[in-house]
């Protein structure tokens, strides 16, 4: 019995060292409590304590509460000082005293539910019955014109429609918005309207185009035998046509063209082809060909059968070029704004020419050095900086396919060890804010790496006056926004209503894929310790939305999306499926989960 009444006053001290520690920060946080918005005063003041409460090693205090049957602490940080304060009590009410220092926390366990209620409701929007977390659901460009397609995305469950100013323009946000409410009045729903700003994203340059060739190829069965021919469509050179099967030829040359007629041509490899008109379709000449060719700008075509003029293809697209790279290559990146290239071999396989590719913004220049990790393309290819001078720096690649790994244009590019200074608002970001201001209920903040960006943000919106009209979700999308999140909530904080997405996908890359998941549980727990909603982010059901079928473990991601007060799906051909299949996971396991509580019917 002594050993227990000296284990529950162990207890005890660690709980009286964790409130003083946790008093000791909230008097030295009260100015920063002061410029809080009255709506987020007492949430405020919760997050200071949670963040102390976090800097002690709590697992053997943890294991020692759970031998005795009481509370953890490991889902408090809604309600912390009130958890706290109870649990203290219980430990001395096991030894038939009463604590010396009494007093009452300021949030009720009960108070922080509702306030984490009421914040997601004001932010976006109305749950939709029997499903707590609302979805978000990324518009494409077609919402702009298949009023349809969106009204069936209300009728499914959208709760929130999210508009990318990265694409489109303002003519296509404008049109998505009002198929958004009249489809919302149609259906008697309140659908709030999100809006990204692109943010300073770093991307790949350009590559040099490749050769404007395209190929056709017939279909074979598995012992190489044609099963059908490739099909081309002969097109007039003044139409506009990006299909991949077509041939652009003069127009008074195709008017003259009859089905039967039949075409040589000498393709890119010096192969000898033939062609069978099969169909005339209006402007357009479909035809056969029986064996792999590779048609290029120029390629003449002769008629077999009758008397034709012969005659070339017209401008075809250059084919898109990549730069393939392998473990130990060298690529160099360069802040000039040239093409880029692949590396060039001689016949011995000797490198003739280093691959090079381009970067924006050149601000990054000043801050690299050797050393430093970069990351390419979501993280498919990686590498570590070998030298930097002013212009360029060399990349020594680290990780990529064992065949190699191909780099395109226009790809993002990271540096999750480097603090390049680079965030807050562009020129483009201020501009499309304006429209924001306008036409949306939420601004998405992207690339929010410090306070100071949050407070660029809000004096831009002062100028609009539209402070406290446009509420805020801030996306965490860098080691460094993690890092200083605490600061960037209690910024945030001055006004109403904010929000947090958890952008896996670039932060992911930015902290690593074996830190990812530790990463958004310390998200959630200080939003949850903030009463701030969470958006769960980033490829959830992207195959099913894209491919029409899910993978086992999309499915186990969605129902871990209950942690959070959101989720956000991506566009895809498939995505009202996905509301509907996603609307029936939320709604049947959420029977099952309050928040991150597990709750227990019978079985």
């Amino acid at each position: 019995m002594k050993i227990k009444e000296e284990k529950i006053k162990e207890l005890i001290a660690q709980i009286e060292i964790i409130i003083d520690a946790i008093k000791e920060e909230e008097v030295k946080a009260e100015a920063i409590l002061l410029g809080i918005d009255n709506e987020y005063r007492k949430s405020a003041r919760n997050l200071i304590q949670y963040n102390a409460f976090r800097r002690f090693d709590l697992r053997n205090t943890q294991k020692k509460l759970k031998n005795m049957g009481l509370t953890r602490l490991a889902k408090a940080e809604g309600h912390l000082m009130s958890s706290l304060l109870k649990t203290r009590y219980i430990l001395y009410s096991l030894l038939g005293e009463r604590p010396i220092a009494k007093s009452k926390a300021e949030l009720s366990i009960k108070n922080g539910k509702r306030l984490l209620n009421r914040h997601t409701k004001e932010l976006l929007g109305y749950r939709s019955k029997g499903r707590r977390v609302r979805i978000m659901v990324t518009q494409p460009t077609k919402a702009a014109h298949d009023y349809q397609m969106v009204y069936d995305m209300v009728l499914n469950g959208m709760n929130c429609a999210r508009i990318n100013c990265a694409h489109d323009d303002a003519q296509i946000w404008e049109k998505i918005i009002l198929n958004i409410k009249k489809a919302s009045d149609a259906l008697g729903k309140n659908v709030k309207i999100a809006m990204d700003l692109a943010g300073p994203k770093i991307r790949t340059g350009s590559i040099i185009p490749g050769p404007k060739i395209r190929k056709f190829s017939p279909k074979r069965d598995v012992r190489g035998k044609t099963v059908s021919p490739a099909l081309l469509v002969l097109v007039p050179e003044i139409k506009t046509d990006s299909k991949p099967n077509t041939l652009p030829v003069p127009k008074q040359w195709l008017s003259k063209v009859k089905i039967g007629d039949e075409f040589c041509l000498t393709d890119t490899r010096n192969k000898s082809r033939r062609l069978e008109v099969i169909q005339i379709d209006g402007d357009n000449v479909q035809a056969h060909c029986y064996k792999t060719s590779y048609i290029s700008t120029g390629t003449t075509l002769r008629c077999q059968n009758r008397e034709l003029k012969d005659v070339s293809i017209g401008e075809l697209p250059s084919i898109e070029q990549s730069i393939l790279l392998g473990i130990n290559d060298l690529l160099t990146i360069t802040k000039n704004d040239i093409a880029g290239y692949p590396a060039n071999y001689d016949a011995e396989e000797n490198l003739v020419k280093r691959a090079l590719i381009s970067c924006q913004p050149p601000e990054i220049f000043r801050k690299v050095k050797e050393g430093d990790q970069v990351v390419f393309d979501d993280g498919k290819i990686e590498g570590r900086i070998e030298s930097v001078l002013s212009d360029r720096f060399e990349v020594r690649i680290t990780r990529a396919r064992e065949k190699g790994s191909k780099l395109k244009a226009e790809k993002g590019i990271n540096f999750p060890m480097t603090n390049l200074g680079i965030s807050g608002l562009t020129e483009k970001d201020k501009v499309d804010l304006e429209f924001v201001a306008k036409y949306a209920d939420v601004v998405n903040f992207s690339f929010v790496n410090t306070k100071d960006d949050v407070e660029q943000l809000l004096a831009e919106l002062e100028k609009m006056e539209a402070l406290n009209k446009l509420s805020i979700i801030l996306k965490i999308e860098t080691r460094f926004a993690m890092t200083n999140l605490k600061d960037i909530l209690l910024t945030a904080m001055k006004v109403k209503y904010i929000g947090v997405m958890i952008a896996r996908g670039d932060l992911a890359v930015e902290v690593g894929w074996d830190n990812i998941g530790r990463v958004q549980e310390n998200i959630l727990a200080m939003c949850g310790a903030a009463h701030v909603p969470v958006v769960w982010a980033t490829q959830v059901l992207e195959s099913f939305a894209k491919k029409g079928l899910p993978s086992r473990a999309e499915i186990t991601d969605a129902v871990a999306s209950l942690n959070a007060e959101c989720v956000m799906l991506n566009k895809g051909a498939y995505i009202n499926d996905v509301l509907q299949l996603l609307n029936k996971i939320l709604s049947s396991m959420e029977q099952l989960h309050e928040k991150n509580e597990a709750m227990l019917p019978k079985m």
